[in-house]
């Protein structure tokens, strides 16, 4: 199965970029242009399989039991979580100002 050829003209091309937030020049633009109808005709090609009977499935695999159960515990305290820095103050970690 081939990837369809679809084609994007250099103002398709400039209106996804814009809407990425992007500047392109002339010579990106006609790469870029390239690049995308490369892609668009894989997701065509991957449209036109037929799935409709194919069950939604989060994992390729069958996967049970694949998540603990999600149980608090107890953390570590004030003085624990302080033990090992190197400056630590009262109200927690000293740290350098930005920039210095």
């Amino acid at each position: 199965m081939s990837a369809e050829r679809i084609e994007l003209g250099p103002d398709e091309v400039r209106h996804v970029a814009t809407l990425a937030r992007l500047g392109l020049d002339d010579a990106e633009v006609e790469r870029l242009a390239g690049e995308l109808e490369t892609i668009l005709g894989h997701v065509a090609t991957i449209s036109a399989l037929p799935i409709a009977d194919v069950p939604p499935t989060a994992h390729s695999l069958d996967v049970a039991g694949a998540l603990r159960e999600d149980v608090a515990k107890p953390g570590v305290t004030r003085e624990q979580a302080l033990a090992n820095a190197p400056d630590p103050s009262v109200d927690g970690f000293r740290v350098p100002p930005i920039g210095s």
